[in-house]
């Protein structure tokens, strides 16, 4: 066994490697850019190496320095997470022909599944089912318009070296087939070097189902189950989970084993993914095959009870598998949520800067610890205090839970959810919310266009409606009771004028557009010292005991009998005097104030925001990389205006009306904040 590994990655996945290396008496190295000198990888690893500057391809992307870190330190083999050079061929080449060991497939175990239209020749001689299609590259968008309409509409137009949605069109008709050729060959191009394209059958109604294969150096390769991958924002994962609740029995015994037939043809070692499309009659096709650990490798651990991270290990280096097909185990249900720094109600623009507080639920299951189940766990690679740099992909943490069956691990997620205080940057935790509380993705009838069918024009605060609204409502009454509590017992009050808790409240819930709500509440049989109180609500009552104490955000307790997590702070951006309650995905900025301060609250004129529409804001902290416009310059309504660049992703500004430039307030190269002006348009 190796005594020294060095990972040539950052973020969780970083930290996840370097949990099992620890657990298995292994010392690691971590690599590391200018941006991330105090990263959460780079504090937990044994040694760590400077690469350089913060874009990736001046460090994490550079093999020579990756290389030279390893041989510098006496790192016998490199893991290199997923992503950056996790799938480069030439790389896991050089590794081996410079004596360091490659914690993954062969060099041509990658190159052989990398391309997919090698691969998809590769999986037909396998006896893999495949989709129809014309496999070899496509020369012109004439011949793709004719190979199309052969295959028959809809098809897909993939790019060969295609990956994160990029180089990828779904084409209904001629025209479209025509466009998105060419929009496809672009941006291959442009991203990958590689303009090579080819035409597929579209399945309709498609999930997106993958199988975890296992393969050591000595012939033996194992399925380790699947994982459903289907709820995707723009071809990009948002949850997954293990089993699917679609496929049968049989089907996940046909789909593994035909994984495994691929996997054995190209030799594999190390454990991968082989991904297939599933059609809403359980035919299935395979897809792509990634040949290194995925994202979502969690939520296999949990319900397998294996430590995907040492099995890699332990097949690099040569020891053989220690189980057999029969001895994998399906146990319980596990969901894994992607908590990204996005703003879900900004179009998921990416969200950087400092994460002011960064507190996760409650962890009962540990990376790397595959003994205790049935609980929480959190894969992060950051900290409180720490900051996001706008470099890397917008991925802080993911939460993962594990329960009985499928609806206790929904359960257990809301809960997790609920619990998971971020606060200094925006994350997509009420998306994830709303997502786990929609019917279909609670009876499982969904697929791969679920996101974009049920959030085609964007998420937005009225897309996460509570189930009881007015337990919101109560819950900020029994908190301003129990701080009215808490302070009738400060010492030095003048006689006369101490403060009277009283029992009934009014609570605005204060609107953005000034359209508040006054909502009359009681509270009565308030108990201090175990933190009870009955809570009148119009018609309802909610009897409301929590143990938490006043400055907890995060608040727990029971509520008629029901558990609850829920988020309580004091003050706003805008309100001082507010109390924000967060609970299930919904956000609800409220006063509780005595009956005659609301009464003179509602005669109160209402300000309204100052009007930005003769302004370009940047939507997020990012990068100016380029103004397209200059003073004086004519411009109509969806020109481009600026590009930002954040999170690996180019974002183009448009002009929202036609307008003259009056002046452009940010320069090239310029880093932004949230809404700080570009361009101004004269009025």
């Amino acid at each position: 066994m190796f005594k020294k590994i060095l990972i040539a990655n950052r973020g969780e996945i970083a930290c996840r490697v370097i949990a099992t290396a620890r657990k298995m008496g292994i010392a690691t190295v971590a690599v590391y850019s200018e941006a991330d000198k105090e990263a959460r990888h780079v504090r937990l690893a044994d040694e760590a190496v400077l690469l350089g500057p913060a874009p990736s391809r001046e460090s994490y992307l550079v093999a020579d320095k990756i290389i030279e870190a390893a041989k510098k330190t006496g790192a016998e083999a490199i893991h290199p997470g997923y992503g950056f050079l996790s799938e480069n061929e030439a790389f896991a080449d050089r590794c081996e022909k410079e004596g360091i060991a490659f914690i993954g497939p062969k060099a041509h175990s990658i190159a052989a599944m990398g391309d997919k239209i090698a691969s998809k020749k590769l999986a037909n001689e396998a006896q893999v089912n495949t989709i129809p299609g014309y496999n070899d590259p496509i020369p012109s968008a004439e011949q793709a318009v004719e190979i199309a309409k052969g295959i028959g509409y809809p098809v897909m137009i993939k790019a060969s070296a295609g990956g994160g949605g990029k180089g990828l069109r779904v084409a209904f008709n001629d025209k479209e087939a025509l466009e998105g050729f060419t929009a496809c060959q672009n941006e291959a191009r442009n991203s990958f070097g590689d303009d090579r394209i080819f035409i597929e059958k579209f399945v309709e109604q498609p999930r997106h189902i993958e199988i975890q294969i296992l393969g050591d150096s000595h012939g033996n390769v194992l399925y380790l189950n699947e994982r459903e991958c289907s709820i995707q924002r723009r071809h990009q994962k948002v949850i997954e989970e293990a089993p699917s609740p679609f496929i049968s029995d049989a089907t996940r015994k046909a789909m593994g084993e035909q994984a495994v037939a691929l996997a054995k043809a190209v030799k594999y070692q190390s454990a991968g993914t082989v991904e297939f499309v599933v059609g809403k009659d359980q035919d299935f096709y395979f897809l792509e095959m990634n040949t290194r650990l995925q994202v979502e490798h969690p939520v296999t651990e949990c319900i397998t009870g294996l430590d995907l991270v040492e099995q890699m290990i332990r097949v690099a280096a040569g020891e053989k598998l220690a189980f057999t097909q029969a001895d994998v185990k399906r146990d319980g249900w596990a969901i894994e949520c992607r908590i990204n720094a996005e703003d879900p109600f900004r179009n998921f623009l990416p969200s950087t800067g400092r994460l002011v507080r960064f507190t996760p639920p409650v962890e009962t299951m540990w990376q790397a610890d595959t003994a205790h189940k049935q609980g929480v766990r959190v894969d992060t690679g950051v900290f409180e205090g720490g900051e996001i740099p706008m470099f890397y992909d917008s991925m802080i943490a993911k939460l993962i839970v594990h329960g009985k069956d499928r609806n206790d691990a929904i359960a257990k997620m809301r809960e997790a959810l609920n619990g998971f205080v971020i606060r200094g940057i925006n994350s997509n935790i009420p998306f994830q919310a709303a997502l786990l509380a929609h019917p279909d993705f609670v009876s499982g009838a969904f697929n791969t266009g679920f996101i974009a069918q049920h959030y085609a024009n964007g998420f937005r605060a009225e897309d996460v409606p509570h189930s009881d609204a007015d337990f919101l409502v109560a819950l900020a009454a029994f908190v301003r009771r129990k701080s009215r509590e808490r302070a009738t017992g400060i010492s030095g009050q003048l006689p006369g004028y101490g403060v009277k808790v009283g029992s009934d409240y009014t609570v605005i819930s204060l609107a953005a557009d000034g359209q508040h709500r006054y909502t009359p509440v009681h509270v009565d049989e308030f108990v201090g010292e175990t933190g009870y109180a009955s809570v009148q609500v119009g018609e309802k009552r909610y009897k409301i005991s929590s143990p938490s104490r006043l400055n907890d955000i995060v608040i727990t307790g029971e509520v008629n009998g029901q558990a609850f997590v829920a988020q309580m702070e004091r003050g706003s951006a805008k309100n001082p005097l507010a109390l924000v309650v967060q609970h299930n995905g919904t956000k609800l900025e409220t006063m509780v104030v005595s009956p005659r301060m609301a009464e003179l609250h509602q005669l109160m004129p209402f300000k309204a925001p100052p009007d930005m529409s003769k302004f370009v804001l940047s939507p997020m902290p990012g990068l100016l990389v380029d103004v397209a416009v200059q003073p004086g310059q004519k411009v109509q309504a969806g020109e481009r205006v600026a590009v930002i660049e954040a999170m690996k992703m180019e974002n183009v500004l448009f002009a929202a009306a036609d307008g003259v430039v009056g002046k452009v307030l940010a320069s090239k190269g310029e880093s932004l904040v949230v809404d700080q002006p570009i361009v101004e348009f004269e009025q």
